[in-house]
């Protein structure tokens, strides 16, 4: 299985955060790991979405053919991740565009084996995947790309 993680890209500060929206240098960042992402596109990729604006917008540089789901908002837990992804067992490939700090607790715990507050910089993606090797599963980082370095 792949599971992307792409926290959304930078929003307006305001209220309602629901409806905070992409500002201009988010809807850059949005397009830039788009096409990164587009070039590189795993095969059966689900794309499930938050339900905020910001993540919404960040995902439709992508693809409009998103799932909302709601337990992937602001107040996610990585609980939220793992059923919504079905990480480890699903087959194919998920995408998440989803939110700090359940994104970077989902990395830690994939890499360290616990949860800790890693951050993911806003409008960045990170690719892991998982194998088993040796009778061992195993977790792969296959990529973590930067808004800014695409």
């Amino acid at each position: 299985m792949d599971l992307l993680l792409w926290r959304h890209a930078e929003a307006v500060d305001g209220t309602p955060d629901q409806a905070r929206e992409l500002t201009e240098r988010g809807i850059k960042q949005a397009r830039r790991i788009a096409h990164w992402l587009a070039e590189r596109r795993p095969k059966r990729l689900r794309v499930l979405v938050s339900p905020t604006m910001r993540t919404r917008q960040t995902a439709t540089a992508f693809s409009d053919d998103f799932e909302i789901v709601s337990a992937l908002g602001p107040a996610g837990s990585v609980a939220d991740l793992l059923a919504a992804t079905g990480w480890p067992d699903a087959s194919g490939a998920v995408l998440v565009v989803g939110h700090q700090p359940a994104l970077g607790r989902m990395a830690s715990l994939l890499l360290a084996g616990s949860e800790a507050d890693w951050t993911i910089k806003k409008g960045a993606l990170w690719w892991f995947s998982n194998r088993v090797r040796s009778g061992e599963t195993q977790t792969v980082l296959r990529a973590a790309i930067p808004a800014d370095l695409t």
